[in-house]
């Protein structure tokens, strides 16, 4: 008769805190408990599946096969114990909790500033953690429990993230208002090639986005540099190296002054980038998480329909 698995909540975190840390060590100091404590409770786990949970190795702790197949168990468990600590709060009306985003660097200038600004008017009480990565590493890091949402263009499907809101922006090239290009309403990305641009690395879905366009275009791309960062893509593009390629998000205060220009790019048709807000797929969002949710969303549909009314139709 198989033995039924009883696991205790601090059980659960503790192996959670060594997974992330890749160390009892520096999880017992991240839990501010002693090395024994983390120590039993996972020895403890051990005895009760049967199994080590994780290898030691020189360089810290890797999971097992067994380890991999309780980290999915205890991201859930822990997970779901936030959102119902959430909507117990929120049945007292204190509106508490935490959210952890994951997300692209270029929505950091102001649709994210924007947002957490509501959030903070409309939920005081709840905090906010932001990661700035690439879009290639979003998906894990949702995925994983380490982040709650992630923000990204582009993002792939995949059965492990859901989906929860998604915007069209169109992708443009990127100059400042003097350059030979900027009184077009609209540019050709083979016309863009015939000057110094400024190119994103594979890291960046904007790579992506841009590479069927620039082969059919068929010419060799003058990239004086290629960078990781749209941030530093935008400065260089300011001060007239070359041109970059972005959506509007991002480039608002510039747009705004008049320091840079945003041609839509039209490549037999428009070209399009789809900021979307990603969970890990079957879980239900604690209180807080899903406020942030909904509050992003608004503002990016709000966006959108502000580029759509304000860009040439497309042809």
């Amino acid at each position: 008769m198989a033995t039924r698995l009883r696991v205790h909540s601090p059980a659960v975190l503790y192996f959670d805190a060594v997974r992330r840390a890749g160390s009892i060590r520096e999880a017992a100091r991240r839990l501010h408990v002693a090395s024994s404590a983390v120590n039993r409770q996972i020895l403890k786990l051990e005895d009760e599946i049967g199994a080590p949970l994780f290898e030691r190795l020189p360089g810290g702790l890797k999971l097992t096969a067994a380890g991999e197949v309780f980290a999915r168990h205890a991201i859930v468990v822990l997970q779901d114990a936030e959102r119902a600590r959430s909507e117990l709060d929120a049945l007292k009306g204190l509106r508490t909790g935490h959210v952890e985003v994951a997300t692209v660097e270029g929505v950091t200038t102001d649709l994210l500033p924007v947002v957490i600004g509501r959030l903070r008017e409309d939920f005081p009480n709840i905090t906010i953690g932001i990661a700035t990565l690439g879009s290639q590493a979003i998906p894990e890091t949702v995925t994983s429990g380490t982040a709650d949402l992630g923000l990204a263009f582009a993002l792939p499907r995949t059965a492990e993230l859901r989906q929860l809101t998604l915007a069209r922006f169109r992708l443009g090239a990127v100059m400042p208002p003097d350059h030979p290009l900027a009184g077009r309403e609209e540019v050709s990305v083979a016309t863009c090639m015939a000057y110094p641009l400024v190119l994103a690395k594979q890291d960046l879905s904007v790579h992506h986005l841009m590479r069927p366009a620039m082969e059919r275009a068929g010419a060799t791309a003058r990239g004086v540099v290629r960078s990781g960062s749209v941030e530093l893509s935008k400065e260089l593009a300011r001060r007239g190296i070359g041109i970059a390629f972005q959506t509007r998000i991002g480039l608002e205060t510039d747009l705004n002054r008049g320091s840079l220009v945003h041609l839509p790019l039209n490549d037999a048709g428009p070209v399009y980038s789809d900021l979307g807000i990603y969970a890990r797929a079957g879980r239900a969002l604690p209180v807080a998480v899903d406020a942030f949710a909904r509050l992003l969303g608004e503002e990016m549909a709000r966006r959108e329909a502000a580029e759509a009314a304000l860009l040439p139709a497309p042809t």
